[in-house]
C-alpha cells in the first residue's frame, strides 16, 4: 500500500516565497510538456496508489462484519468466502504496490529529462550573455542557480509534486469514506486536526528562524576557515594560531548553540505530530467503541474507521511541509527563469570574415578551404559584395563610454593604429587602458563615436567573426582542465602538434613544457595550480600565438612573470608581433619602449601621444611616470 509522503529536505536556509507561483509552475509544465505522456500515468498512478489504500481499508468492514464476528464460535467456518476476499485485498494491495513503484519510477525518467534541458537552455543561454551580465553578477550567484536551485527544482518535480498529489488523493479520498462511515467520528478526527495544523505551524515558524540563524552562523564559519587558509603565510609569520583558534572557538561555540536550537526544533516535530496521531487514534477507539457498546456502530465500521484514522493524519501534516518545500522551490525556479530571461548579447553586425585568395592584381575571391589569408565579406543595399583584406587598422574616432550613464570613463578618445604598429597604453588606475581593448573587441558598445577597422565600422562586423581576428592575453590567466597541448590548441581548435610546438617555441614556453613529467600531455588542472604563474602567462601566450591573428591585445601580459622570464617572452612576442598591429596595457614602462605610439591617459582622456623619446623630451606626465616622479598605482 502507499505510504505517507516523504519529509521534505527543507529546514537549510529561510523559508522563501515566489512571487509569481503561477507563472513559475506554467514555466515548469513547459519544459515537462515532452514528457506529457508520461505525466499523465504518473497522475493515473498516484490516484492508483491513493485510492488502493482506501479501497483495502474499507474492505476491513465486510471482512469483520460478514465474516470474522459470524465465524466466531464455530467449530467448521466456511472461509471461502473469507478467502476470496483476503485475496481480493491482496490484488488491490498489490496494485497499489505497483502504482507506487510505476509513478516514482516514470517520474525519473520527466525529472532527469527536465533538468537536462534546463541545464543546457541555462549554460546555452550563458554563453550569450554580455560582459556586463558578469560585471554584476558574482560566480557564487551563477554557480548557486546551477546547483542549490536546480537540486531544489529536482526534488520539486521528483518527490514533492507527486508525493503532495499522493497526500491529497489520500487525505480526500478518506476523508470522504470516513463521512460515510461516521458523520460523528468524523468531527472529532477534524478537531484534532485542527489542533495538529496549529502545533506543525507554531514548530515549523520556530525552527525556520532558528535555521535562519544557523546559516548566518555556518556561512561566518566557512568564511573565517577561507580566510584564514589563504592567510596561512600571514598568520604563520606573525605568530597568530593562538589567537585565530581563540576566534574560531567563538565561531564555532555560536554554530553549536544555534545548530542546537534549530535541529530541536525540527526533530521534536514528527514525535509531535506522532503523539497527536496516536492521540486521535486513542480517541476515536475510545469514542468508536461507547457507540458500539451503544449499538449505534458495528465493529466493522469501527475497524475500518480507525485504519482511516492512521492514514489521515500523517498526509494531512506532509501537505502542509510539501507545500512549503514546493513554495521554497519556485522560489528557485523563479531565479532561474529570471536568470533565462536575461537580454542575450546583440549583434546586427553582416560584415564577416572568410577565407580568401588574393590574386597579383589584387583581385580578391572568396574560397571554401584555409589560405591563411582572410577578408572582410561586406554585402551592400544593392546586393552587391565587396571584400576588404583583413590587414588589422584600427581607428578610434571619437569615441565616447561609460559602464553607465552617471560616468563617463573614455571621453573623446581618437586614435590610429596601423596594421603592423604597435600601441602602448600608459597611465594610473582606472584611467581606461583596459576600457580601450574591451571596446576593440565589442565587448561593451559605446555610447558615442566610432570604432573602424580596416575602415569598417565595427558595429557592422559579426561579433564572432571581429573577435575571431583578434587575440587576447590577459594578467589574469585562466588554463582550463585539460594538457598542456589542449590548453594551447585551444586558440585554433584544429591547429596540428606541429603548430602547437611551433607556437610554444615563440612564447619561449616549449623548455619548460618539455621539461613537465609528460611534457605537452601534462594534465592541468584547478586553473594550472601545478604550474608557476609565470609559466601560466607562457602557456597564455602560446595559446594566442597560435592563433595567428593581426591583431593582439596584451593587458599587462608579463606582469606576473620575472624579470629573466619577461625577456625570454619579450623575445617570442617580437618575433610574434612582426606584421602584427598590437595593443599593449603595462605598467612596466620599460616594456614599452620600443612602441610606435604611447598613449597618455589621465581621467579617462588623452593627455599625451608620441614614441618614447618624443615623450621623455617634452618632460610632462611620461616623463615623470618614467623616471619615478609620479607613481603609477
Amino acid at each position: 500500500m502507499a505510504k505517507a509522503a516523504i519529509p521534505p529536505r527543507s529546514h537549510g536556509k529561510k523559508m522563501e516565497r515566489p512571487k509569481s507561483p503561477f507563472a513559475t509552475f506554467q514555466r515548469i509544465l513547459n519544459y515537462m510538456l515532452p514528457y506529457k505522456v508520461q505525466l499523465i500515468f504518473v497522475v493515473l498512478a498516484v490516484f492508483g496508489s491513493g485510492l488502493s489504500n482506501v479501497a483495502v481499508t474499507y474492505l476491513l468492514k465486510p471482512a469483520v462484519n460478514q465474516y470474522i464476528v459470524p465465524l466466531i464460535g464455530q467449530k467448521n467456518p466456511d472461509l471461502s468466502g473469507f478467502k476470496q476476499l483476503v485475496c481480493c485485498m491482496a490484488a488491490i494491495a498489490g496494485g497499489g504496490v505497483f502504482c507506487t513503484y510505476l509513478f516514482n519510477r516514470l517520474m525519473l525518467n520527466v525529472v532527469t529529462g527536465t533538468m537536462r534541458q534546463i541545464r543546457i537552455d541555462m549554460f546555452t543561454h550563458m554563453q550569450k550573455l554580455p560582459i556586463r551580465f558578469f560585471d554584476t553578477h558574482t560566480h557564487g550567484e551563477l554557480m548557486s542557480l546551477y546547483t542549490n536551485d536546480v537540486d531544489t527544482l529536482r526534488e520539486m518535480i521528483s518527490m514533492s509534486l507527486p508525493h503532495m498529489l499522493l497526500s491529497v488523493t489520500t487525505v480526500i479520498s478518506v476523508f470522504v469514506m470516513m463521512l460515510i462511515l461516521s458523520p460523528l467520528l468524523t468531527c472529532l478526527v477534524i478537531a484534532v486536526l485542527i489542533l495538529m495544523l496549529v502545533t506543525i505551524r507554531l514548530i515549523t515558524v520556530r525552527s525556520a528562524r532558528y535555521f535562519a540563524k544557523q546559516q548566518q552562523a555556518l556561512s561566518r564559519v566557512n568564511s573565517y576557515i577561507e580566510e584564514m587558509a589563504e592567510g596561512v603565510k600571514v598568520v604563520k609569520v606573525f605568530c597568530r594560531e593562538e589567537r585565530i583558534k581563540q576566534d574560531f572557538a567563538e565561531h564555532n561555540e555560536n554554530l553549536y548553540l544555534q545548530a542546537s536550537n534549530a535541529n530541536t526544533c525540527a526533530n521534536i516535530l514528527m514525535p509531535v505530530i506522532g503523539n497527536l496521531a496516536y492521540l486521535l487514534f486513542a480517541v476515536t477507539s475510545m469514542a468508536g467503541g461507547y457507540l458500539a457498546a451503544a449499538g449505534r456502530m458495528d465493529l466493522g465500521t469501527i475497524a475500518a474507521f480507525l485504519q482511516y484514522t492512521r492514514s489521515f493524519s500523517m498526509p494531512v501534516s506532509q501537505i502542509s511541509m510539501q507545500l512549503n518545500a514546493i513554495l521554497s522551490a519556485l522560489a528557485g525556479a523563479e531565479r532561474i527563469f529570471h536568470f533565462l530571461d536575461e537580454p542575450e548579447e546583440t549583434d546586427h553586425g553582416y560584415v564577416t570574415l572568410v577565407n580568401a585568395e588574393i590574386s597579383k592584381d589584387g583581385t580578391i575571391a572568396e574560397v571554401p578551404y584555409r589560405t591563411g589569408q582572410w577578408a572582410w565579406k561586406h554585402p551592400h543595399h544593392d546586393h552587391t559584395l565587396s571584400y576588404t583584406p583583413l590587414k588589422g587598422d584600427v581607428v578610434f574616432d571619437h569615441v565616447v563610454f561609460g559602464y553607465n550613464s552617471k560616468k563617463i570613463v573614455l571621453d573623446d578618445i581618437s586614435l590610429e593604429a596601423k596594421a603592423g604598429q604597435k600601441i602602448a597604453f600608459v597611465g594610473s588606475t582606472g584611467a581606461g587602458k583596459t576600457t580601450i581593448t574591451n571596446l576593440i573587441n565589442r565587448f561593451y558598445d559605446l555610447r558615442n563615436g566610432k570604432i573602424r577597422y580596416d575602415g569598417i565600422n565595427i558595429n557592422k562586423i559579426k561579433k564572432d567573426d571581429l573577435r575571431r581576428s583578434l587575440a587576447m592575453v590577459l594578467q589574469d590567466t585562466h588554463l582550463f582542465t585539460g594538457t598542456v597541448r589542449e590548453n594551447i590548441r585551444y586558440g585554433k581548435l584544429d591547429a596540428s602538434d606541429q603548430e602547437v610546438y611551433t607556437a610554444a617555441k615563440l612564447a619561449n614556453a616549449d623548455a619548460f613544457i618539455s621539461s613537465l613529467p609528460q611534457g605537452y600531455d601534462t594534465v592541468l588542472t584547478a586553473d594550472g595550480v601545478n604550474l608557476s604563474q609565470g609559466q601560466r602567462q607562457l602557456i597564455a601566450i602560446a595559446r594566442a600565438a597560435i592563433a595567428n591573428p593581426p591583431v593582439l591585445i596584451l593587458d599587462e601580459a608579463t606582469s606576473s612573470v620575472d624579470t629573466r622570464t619577461e625577456a625570454l617572452i619579450e623575445q617570442g612576442m617580437d618575433m610574434l608581433m612582426k606584421g602584427r598591429t598590437v595593443f599593449v596595457i603595462a605598467h612596466r614602462l620599460s616594456t614599452v619602449r620600443n612602441a610606435d605610439k604611447i598613449v597618455v591617459l589621465e581621467h579617462g582622456r588623452i593627455i599625451e601621444t608620441g614614441t618614447h623619446e618624443e615623450l621623455i623630451r617634452l618632460k610632462k606626465r611620461y616623463y615623470q611616470l618614467y623616471t619615478g616622479l609620479f607613481e603609477l598605482s
